[in-house]
């Protein structure tokens, strides 16, 4: 049994191939019910976000359980695994237990110490969980790499004035201009990116906000956090005309297809009127083309990377002291893969120590006669199982306990011949 994780991210693909294997949540339970059905992964939880796709996996056999992810992975890009290899990464064990920690404090992000990802691997956990893709051992992993990040969070300033990928946006778009306070402003989509799109917004001086999205009840509770700002809400059938009138458009939505390309933008445009585009999704929502335009400045994810590297420099020694708190808790996750070891001789013992208190039970029940009734029976038999184990209990808890492999295997080879029991090796 293994745990390794495959996949891609801002630093090993551009945002034209991270698009084509972005699994939206509402097919995640597709994928991982495909996942788990290969004969060699046990355990799948599926992480993507806008900077990466990755696949964490318990596997029965490593190389085989690796080969069939990179199977789907090619399935489900639509790309031949010949043109995917070179994009992804594959890291096994205390390597894979490493970069969950990492990706789960913010560490490995486009942006150093963002926040929104801590959240996002909640959810990867929560959506394994609640699709049966997740069993014991990506759980701990999970509830472990969860606690690192917030420890990371709490006991470093990392995450003090970090931005987001929507503040880096934001940043962009105010280095291409003069004033924000002077821009028509459009953002398509009212999900938690356009949040905080407009928090960051409004905190840069913007005041003529325009937000466009199918449903117009999630973009009134977007407004309705800010009641301050005077939002304007439109549909997104309204669209086109919106940027007719827009400086600036920011494109935040789900959609898995674009929804902005030179034939619909280039009959609304002002031949001298200017547009900056910024598409923070995705898949993209906006298409290549839309570059082709003269008065059309289109950025996307990647172009982010120039903004954000201007922020990063102030939280790289705290990015250190985070990576020694990290190393803590990969040990912590280590030393309860190791104690894992122990389960069968374990199990095999209580097993053993049931069986005969189940017999002898019966023994005396039967001497007893008929007329004992069944609270006594409850009484006798909750007395037993309350011996056993606390009779077993220590040892247990002991062996569990016990950081030094050579002693720990002494101990339990101890105990299978104290107790006689079946080696876990006979047993497999």
């Amino acid at each position: 049994m293994n745990i390794a994780v495959v996949g891609l991210t801002h630093k090993t693909a551009p945002v034209e191939v991270r698009e084509k294997l972005s699994i939206p949540e509402p097919v995640c339970d597709k994928a991982i019910a495909q996942l788990c059905s290969y004969p060699h992964i046990e355990e799948v939880a599926v992480l993507s976000t806008c900077n990466r796709l990755e696949l964490y996996l318990v596997t029965s056999e490593t190389e085989q359980g690796i080969r069939e992810v990179n199977q789907f992975l090619s399935e489900h890009s639509k790309l031949p695994s010949a043109r995917l290899r070179p994009y992804l990464f594959t890291l096994l064990h205390q390597d894979a237990v490493m970069h969950l920690m990492r990706v789960s404090a913010g560490l490995d992000s486009l942006v150093l110490g963002e926040g929104q990802i801590l959240a996002q691997v909640k959810q990867c956990h929560k959506l394994g969980q609640q699709h049966q893709g997740i069993g014991r051992i990506l759980n701990q992993l999970f509830k472990q790499g969860i606690s690192a990040g917030k420890r990371v969070r709490t006991e470093t300033s990392i995450g003090t004035g970090a931005v987001s990928i929507s503040s880096a946006a934001v940043e962009l778009a105010q280095m291409k201009v003069d004033s924000l306070a002077d821009q028509r402003v459009t953002i398509i989509g009212a999900g938690k990116m356009s949040r905080l799109l407009v928090q960051h917004l409004l905190s840069k001086g913007a005041n003529n906000i325009v937000i466009l999205n199918r449903s117009m009840n999630r973009a009134r509770e977007l407004a309705n956090l800010f009641p301050d700002a005077h939002l304007r809400l439109l549909p997104i059938e309204d669209m086109m005309d919106a940027i007719a009138q827009s400086d600036i458009v920011f494109t935040s939505t789900s959609s898995t297809e674009p929804i902005l390309d030179r034939a619909n933008l280039e009959p609304v445009l002002d031949a001298n009127q200017p547009l900056m585009v910024i598409d923070i999704a995705v898949p993209r929502n906006v298409a290549a083309d839309v570059n082709e335009l003269p008065m059309v400045r289109a950025f996307n994810v990647d172009d982010l990377k120039a903004v954000v590297a201007q922020n990063q420099e102030s939280r790289r020694q705290m990015a250190m002291e985070a990576e020694a708190l990290l190393e803590e808790e990969v040990e912590t996750f280590q030393a309860w893969w190791r104690s894992l070891e122990t389960v069968s001789t374990i199990s095999c013992l209580r097993d053993k120590v049931e069986a005969i208190r189940a017999q002898e039970l019966e023994k005396a029940l039967s001497r007893l006669g008929t007329e004992f009734g069944d609270r006594h029976r409850e009484v006798i038999e909750a007395l037993t199982k309350g011996i056993v184990n606390k009779i077993l209990h220590d040892p247990m808890v002991q062996l569990r306990a016990q950081q030094d492999i050579e002693a720990r295997r002494q101990a339990m080879e101890t105990l299978e011949l104290l107790f006689n029991l079946e080696s876990p090796q006979a047993r497999v």
